[in-house]
């Protein structure tokens, strides 16, 4: 598709300062863009490159101040701006056709909803209950009982286990797996036993699910996503796990089991969080922060031992000063040896 800086700054809610009439077909960042291209601006740490970005039209805030050579499309929040411009140029697939393809293997008791697509390979075990328009693509797996529910989206090789509950408006992507075994067992003199998970997941409406992304069911009750979630890939969510309503949790994350999280909080990439803990509301947790004990609501925390944000800057500017510090303090001994010796000679040439 294409579109002038006029009819996108419309779309947008945004004002066009430079040529109105230049037109845009794609979407690039500001250093890779070309003729043609519609680039944006949401962060100062790339101020630099809008004085030579090759982009035709670029998406700033309106207060943003500088030098660019390309159309400007001035707009509230640029960062928003161009994730809604994304679906001007590249439009969502469009869903498949409802039915079940000839390779796919369903449970005769199962119960599908008005215009569902069950993709080549799947399987339907006994007792699956599939909402209506809701889309399974190929390869994907669903255990016994297990209820999804209406225009959800589940990419290619996920696997559900059995008895799962799923919302409206699930998206899950490729590889994720939902409702395997916790990791529970007790030490034994042979070895290990393992311990029963004989809970479930229960995952809410419009929460979206990861690549290879994994969600353990509950040792018993239920290890539960809320409305709203969103996790990134490679994250793990342990057994009787709970995550409050609106929560991001970015990837590389580890949540181990019978933590509390509650709503509206934001977890960065590689953080981890010990088990049997809360994350009060509104928490943040900073990338490669480790939770080991509970954090009280809106407070922002980094570091390891996971510590407020402004006291683990500080830790960390002053591990940063040790080895000046290091050499200062060995400079410091040397004069201090120095000293002593000029003391103890004085002293011996002083008369008896």
């Amino acid at each position: 598709m294409s579109l002038t800086a006029a009819e996108v700054a419309e779309r947008v809610g945004g004002e066009v300062e430079g040529d109105p009439s230049i037109v845009l077909h794609g979407l690039a960042a500001l250093a890779e863009a070309g003729g043609g291209d519609l680039s944006f601006l949401a962060h100062g740490r790339y101020a630099s490159q809008m004085a030579d970005t090759g982009a035709s039209a670029v998406l700033v805030d309106r207060s943003w101040e500088g030098t660019c050579p390309a159309t400007l499309i001035r707009v509230d929040n640029a960062d928003a701006a161009f994730a809604g411009a994304a679906s001007f140029f590249a439009p969502a697939l469009a869903l498949r056709e409802p039915g079940v393809h000839p390779t796919a293997v369903v449970a005769s008791d199962v119960a599908l909803g008005v215009d569902v697509h069950i993709g080549p390979y799947c399987v339907l075990e006994k007792g699956v209950r599939i909402g209506d328009r809701t889309v399974l693509y190929a390869g994907c797996t669903v255990g016994e009982q297990t209820e999804i529910g209406a225009d959800g989206l589940l990419y290619a090789r996920v696997t559900v286990r059995e008895r799962v509950r799923i919302g409206d408006r699930v998206m899950i992507h490729s590889g994720a797996v939902i409702g395997s075994d916790g990791f529970g067992y007790l030490p034994a003199a042979n070895g290990w036993v393992k311990i029963p998970q004989i809970g479930t997941v229960e995952i809410g409406n419009d929460v979206e699910i990861g690549a290879n992304t994994t969600v353990d069911r509950a040792r018993f009750g239920t290890t539960t996503i809320e409305d709203g979630v969103k996790i990134d890939n490679l994250v793990q969510v342990a057994h009787n796990c709970r995550i409050g309503r609106g929560t991001a949790i970015a990837a590389l994350v580890g949540i181990a089991g019978s933590t509390d999280i509650g709503a509206s909080v934001r977890i960065g990439g590689q953080a981890g969080v010990a088990g049997h803990v809360q994350i009060g509301d509104g928490a943040v947790v900073g990338g490669r922060g480790g939770v080991t004990k509970d954090i009280p609501p809106g407070t922002f925390v980094s570091g390891f031992p996971a510590m407020p944000h402004g006291k683990a800057r500080r830790m960390h500017a002053h591990m940063m000063r040790l080895p000046d510090m290091r050499r200062r303090l060995e400079e410091l001994a040397v004069r201090l040896a120095e000293l002593e010796k000029a003391v103890r000679e004085r002293g011996e040439d002083e008369p008896a």
